[in-house]
């Protein structure tokens, strides 16, 4: 035991005192948020010239009603398209067909460049409008599009779930599936990128031959633990770490933001007095706002995906062991890893998958199969599964972590010794029969 505290110890200390690790644990967090503002960031920055777009229309029902904006300036014109081409006055030339009415994809449109997709939605929803509009008239109807606007109607449908106390609570299906897969794509994330750690460290330390010295004094047994313990634990840190600063964000700098209108609102949401009126209008937003700040909720997620990122990456830790062992060189590793990430990787695609339905058969099903759990049951846990489902996946997870290690030690005994030579599945499982 205290040979193997002795490997633990080593390798912890040797990867959190690296200068990339503090600074990838402290920029991490700010570059996944940064990450996610970039995309309105840069739509807010994104702007294109007004287009000049000239309409040749042969129908005279749709030039008339087409109105400029930011994006283009419509101009109709009686020119033929032959004239129309050459000029360099034009970005873009629409031709409307004679009985665009009737045939609405007789529509052309003309440019020397991409058309921009922006403009291109803006052009298509006006002509359908126009098209709707003389369409209704045609029924001799009086207001008949006023009519219509009146009748229609948008339905919103307040998720109610109902707990093992009969009790009823608000859901948030939208804000449960981007939990679902962030918090899934977390798991995939570390569990390939800690246990390739955990591979090179094997690698490196054969190429050197320090493997040999070591086990003159640690079993090898010992010592492929004490590299996935010392190596599990860097990966806890690191989550311990993103949680303290993800509370500090969420408790101090998302309050900051919030506009005191909305900070109203979450607060009578919280006190479940927020009004009907007001919450079917920014309700999706509100309940964001509401878990972000309640500092239970955030411990409870993050701790849920503590226990399944320790217990499956002590499950595939072992298997990352066993083909570092198994190998001499980084390019054989990089080949026979395969073996681990593509379970990994189908964790993921499940994940992706049962948040659309995550009390499906196959969601239940997959959430207990130990090469896939991590993800996919971290993918159901913000939608308030039974509480017995996630511990039984925990139990067996934890479970097959002792079969996986036991069969991974014994290729790594064998493994440590071989060189020159990349072993095939066949002589891994012959090394794992070795008594």
């Amino acid at each position: 035991m205290n040979n193997l505290s002795l490997v633990i110890r080593r390798e912890y200390l040797e990867r959190v005192q690296k200068k990339i690790f503090i600074i990838t644990t402290l920029l991490m967090p700010v570059f996944m948020l940064l990450l996610s503002a970039a995309p309105a960031l840069i739509m807010s920055l994104h702007t294109s010239d007004t287009k000049e777009i000239a309409v040749v229309d042969n129908s005279g029902v749709i030039a008339n009603t087409l109105e400029s904006n930011e994006l283009a300036k419509y101009v109709a014109t009686e020119q033929p398209l032959d004239s129309l081409i050459p000029s360099e006055r034009w970005d873009g030339i629409v031709v409307i067909g004679a009985d665009v009415v009737a045939k609405p994809d007789d529509i052309t449109y003309y440019s020397r460049d991409a058309a921009p997709i922006e403009l291109m939605r803006d052009l298509t929803q006006q002509i359908e409008l126009a098209i709707e509009h003389e369409r209704m008239e045609g029924y001799g109807i009086p207001d008949l599009d006023k009519i219509l606007d009146e009748v229609k109607v948008d339905v919103d449908c307040n998720l109610m779930r109902i707990n093992d106390q009969n009790e009823a609570t608000e859901s948030n299906q939208m804000l449960s599936t981007i939990i679902g897969f962030g918090t899934a794509f977390v798991l995939y994330m570390f569990l390939i990128m800690y246990g390739q750690m955990v591979m090179m460290s094997i690698i490196e330390e054969k190429n050197n031959r320090v493997l040999e010295i070591v086990v003159s004094s640690v079993k090898p047994a010992q010592l492929m633990m004490g590299k996935i313990v010392g190596v599990c634990l860097v990966a806890v840190t690191q989550v311990v770490l993103w949680t303290l600063v993800f509370l500090a964000i969420s408790s101090l700098l998302v309050p900051a933001f919030m506009s005191p209108e909305l900070s109203a609102e979450v607060a009578a949401y919280n006190a479940g007095t927020l009004e009907a009126d007001a919450a079917y209008s920014d309700i999706t937003l509100i309940q964001a706002m509401s878990a972000l700040g309640n500092v239970g909720y955030i411990l409870g997620m993050f701790g849920y995906l503590l226990l399944f990122l320790i217990g499956g990456f002590l499950f595939y830790s072992g298997i990352y062991a066993a083909l570092g062992s198994a190998v001499d060189n980084v390019q054989d590793g990089g080949q026979l890893q395969i073996i681990a990430i593509l379970p990994i990787i189908l964790g993921l695609i499940f994940a992706i998958s049962v948040v659309q339905d995550p009390s499906s058969q196959l969601a239940v099903i997959m959430s207990f199969i130990p090469f896939t759990s991590p993800m996919v049951m971290m993918a159901r846990v913000p939608f308030d599964i039974p509480a017995w489902q996630i511990w039984v996946s925990l139990v067996l997870l934890y479970a097959s972590f002792v079969g996986m290690v036991w069969l991974a030690a014994k290729i790594y005994r064998v493994g440590i010794f071989m060189y020159g030579k990349k072993p095939t599945v066949k002589e891994l499982i012959r090394w794992a029969t070795y008594k």
